[in-house]
């Protein structure tokens, strides 16, 4: 029986990609919810704990340190406590094994499953709550997997992310099947668990492709000031190196322009403007408007617009 609980543990954590201390602690739980129920197990403050490498269940009962003992079930006296641990003092809890509690086995045998899954349910929302929390603002993997009329839902692994219809490229025609990479808004939490919202449109998502493609950017030798989107259409990426030597546009682009292609291919043919950064906002302006030959810039920096 130990072997088959192990084996279904085990079973349960590679279905729902959780590490099996996870799932340990999810059956925990909820054989301790149903333990509450009984007559003699239900009287003592107790926790339930499952040993990893046996699948044996251990029952341990929380006593309070008494002079005069009231409730057998939850207090023990200042002499038999010293017995178990010398330096016991009043007041303090004592930890004890309940070996054999009545029932238990029937119990176990009969712990609802209900109650087991949606003990694993919570645990699994908790988990990707934890593993994704920290990860807005990056690009995710995934592939499209419902097309539904407000939004598309994505497969993304271990679960699933909306793209809402503001977050989509008007240009970009999604189908099932198609593999794309997202840029994670956010992380919602909802009553049916944690929601994950996708973008295709935030500007970020290029900076996050040049970060990947271009090895320059990712160690510090160039930097993007800053980037302009209009999704679908075209994205203008100014860029400065930090780097003595180093030719920010060139880096970007790359030779014969693969690295910058690799990124127009994932944004569907977008076109993408690499800008040299300049401090000089006319010099700037001049530089994003090439090739166009600009005769005069006349920038008014309190309304962040020029006149060219």
């Amino acid at each position: 029986m130990k072997n088959e609980f192990l084996l279904a543990v085990t079973q349960l954590a590679a279905e729902r990609n959780l590490p099996k201390e996870v799932v340990f602690k999810a059956v925990e739980q909820a054989l301790q919810s149903t333990y509450r129920k009984d007559s003699f197990l239900g009287k003592h403050d107790f926790t339930v704990t499952i040993v990893p490498t046996s699948g044996d269940i251990k029952f341990y009962a929380r006593k309070t340190v008494v002079e005069s003992v009231n409730d057998p079930f939850r207090e023990i006296s200042l002499d038999e406590a010293r017995r178990i641990k010398e330096d016991a003092e009043l007041g303090e809890v004592i930890t004890l094994e309940i070996n054999n509690p009545p029932g238990a086995g029937r119990i176990v045998a009969q712990t609802a499953k209900q109650i087991v899954i949606q003990r694993l349910r919570e645990a699994e929302q908790e988990f990707i709550s934890g593993e994704f929390a920290s990860r807005e603002g990056e690009i995710l993997s995934g592939v499209v997997s419902r097309i539904e009329p407000r939004q598309i839902v994505v497969d993304l692994g271990k679960v699933e992310g909306i793209l809402p219809p503001a977050e989509q490229v008007r240009t970009e025609h999604y189908r099932v099947g198609q593999r794309l990479r997202f840029y994670l808004l956010e992380v919602n939490q909802t009553n049916k668990g944690p929601q994950l919202i996708l973008s295709r449109t935030h500007p970020n998502l290029v900076r996050r492709l040049f970060e990947l493609e271009i090895p320059e950017i990712s160690n510090g030798a160039v930097e993007i000031k800053g980037i302009a989107r209009d999704p679908g259409s075209r994205s203008k990426v100014a860029v400065a190196e930090r780097q003595e030597g180093v030719d920010p546009v060139g880096s970007c682009i790359g030779l014969r322009g693969v690295r910058i292609q690799n990124i127009v291919n994932e944004l569907q043919g977008e076109k993408i403007d690499v800008i040299r950064w300049h401090p000089d906002p006319r010099v700037f302006v001049a530089n994003a408007l090439s090739p166009a030959r600009v005769s005069r810039v006349e920038p008014d920096l309190e309304e962040g617009s020029a006149l060219v």
